[in-house]
């Protein structure tokens, strides 16, 4: 797609600073015209749940009859809190969009294009995404859609057009614990058997798993959601779906989230469970979310490549200002305890921030391909990461390189894994020092959004810190 047709497609996307005023009856009509042909095509709908996406990237919000429906082109109200939660759902007072405040409210409108079928029961039941306003009208900047929004605006202004895919790793696992009380995968339906041994890119895996798949694959696309097809992954029960590019970056992420949702519920369907958990197992290869990246300009040119095929000026400056604010980054890309134990050797995840071509032991790679598909994959974060936050850090080092003369270390060759380079953190400690310490990332995301994520995993590292595990008690009880 050109990118003077983007422009035409993303026109009802809340552009920056402007005020609720100037939307409502342009959006109010295109609402009511997609209420209106969703109805015609799913006559027996019931209900609609409508969501938004919080910090760590879950969903929030209610259902509501679709009586109500057409009522929400001007809105619905939810708490400013519900971007100040932890992993558990718990507000966070020190972020200080609480108490301190009286629990305000603030408009929630929806988000053109989003209303589809739920994998729960797609005959009777729809969902909508929304997005949450300030008090002026503005985009509330707290929210992770809007501050992707903001930094995808500013390279927009620029003439700069990210083109971007998301991969996402998951496992399935069977509902019931192993008789040390411990996850496991699923047997192969219709059998006992149940495989514990790596099947990367094994073709009778995904035979076996055949209805799960075909399942999400058919519900991917009754919501219009570009899913290609499932790969089997390295370990027993974890696969990889991914996500065809888009030049609407905010879509691009709508539809990462949205994805996890339809996977959550089919496997709930076929009597297992679905997990975007960074590393479920002790054994086995963590779950990753891998984001492709390149970037064009108002004719549709791919920027990041020179006229023969090599990286151009552009995308070394943006490969040098990734590398640059990773190790800041982590704090979003790795977001609790647990994203962190990925990072360990022979796990199939980069610990340095490091590029190199057609190479998977480096963070950043550069795939094979042409001239028009040259870009960059970004491996670091985990599956259980906000996409709008992943996707924003890395255009956030691709601006920062860009605003400044950065070095560029030397492409990786070779196993990246075994190599020196600019080591990334792997607690979550370390990572939200550093996070807290780098001025230039806090600017591309927004100060204030920064002290609200800080104090939000702060408090939950705190919380987590404070907890007595089963492997102290196992370890300590007697030999301490």
């Amino acid at each position: 797609m050109q990118a003077t047709q983007l422009m035409n497609e993303i026109k009802k996307e809340i552009s920056e600073n402007e005020p609720l005023a100037k939307h409502i009856e342009e959006r109010s009509s295109a609402f009511q015209d997609e209420v209106t042909q969703y109805l015609e095509r799913h006559p027996l709908t019931l209900h609609v749940d409508v969501l938004l996406t919080d910090l760590n990237g879950s969903f929030r919000g209610k259902r509501v009859p679709v009586s109500s429906l057409r009522k929400l082109e001007k809105g619905c109200y939810f708490p400013a809190s519900v971007f100040a939660m932890d992993i558990l759902g718990n507000v966070v007072e020190e972020a200080g969009l609480g108490q301190e405040l009286g629990e305000p409210d603030r408009n929630c409108i929806p988000v053109p294009g989003t209303l589809t079928p739920s994998a729960s029961d797609p005959e009777h039941t729809g969902q909508l995404l929304l997005t949450m306003l300030d008090e002026d009208g503005t985009p509330f900047n707290v929210e992770p859609r809007n501050v992707l929004n903001h930094i995808w605006q500013t390279l927009r202004q620029r003439g700069l057009f990210p083109v971007v895919a998301v991969e996402l790793e998951f496992y399935l696992l069977d509902r019931q614990r192993d008789a040390e009380g411990y996850i496991q995968p699923p047997c192969t339906p219709g059998t006992q058997e149940r495989s514990m041994h790596t099947q990367v890119y094994s073709v009778d895996n995904l035979d076996h798993f055949a209805d799960v798949l075909s399942d999400i694959d058919r519900l991917a696309h009754i919501q219009g959601l570009p899913a290609s097809g499932a790969v089997a992954e390295s370990s027993p029960g974890q696969f990889e779906i991914n996500l065809q590019h888009s030049e609407n970056i905010l879509r691009a992420c709508d539809y990462a989230l949205m994805l996890k949702r339809l996977v959550r519920l089919v496997a709930e369907n076929h009597e297992m469970d679905a997990t975007f958990m960074a590393k479920p197992y002790d054994e086995y290869a963590g779950s990753g979310m891998h984001i492709h990246l390149s970037v064009l300009d108002d004719n549709g040119k791919n920027l990041f490549a020179n006229a023969n095929g090599d990286d151009s000026e552009l995308m070394k400056r943006s490969l040098a200002g990734m590398i640059a604010l990773m190790p800041a980054s982590m704090a979003v890309l790795a977001p609790n305890v647990n994203a962190f134990r990925r990072f360990q050797p022979g796990m199939y995840v980069p610990t340095q921030a490091s590029w190199g071509h057609n190479n998977r032991t480096v963070a950043l790679r550069v795939p094979c391909g042409g001239v028009a598909d040259h870009r960059v994959e970004y491996r670091v974060a985990g599956a259980d990461a906000n996409p709008y936050l992943v996707v924003a850090t890395v255009l956030a080092g691709m601006l920062y390189g860009l605003d400044n003369d950065l070095p560029l270390p030397e492409p990786v060759t070779g196993n990246g894994l075994e190599q020196e380079g600019i080591p990334l953190p792997i607690r979550q400690s370390d990572a939200l020092y550093d996070f807290d310490e780098q001025p230039a990332l806090k600017k591309y995301l927004g100060e204030r959004f920064s002290q609200v994520y800080h104090a939000c995993k702060s408090d939950e590292l705190l919380q987590f810190e404070r907890r007595v595990t089963e492997t102290e008690i196992d370890w300590m009880l007697r030999n301490a």
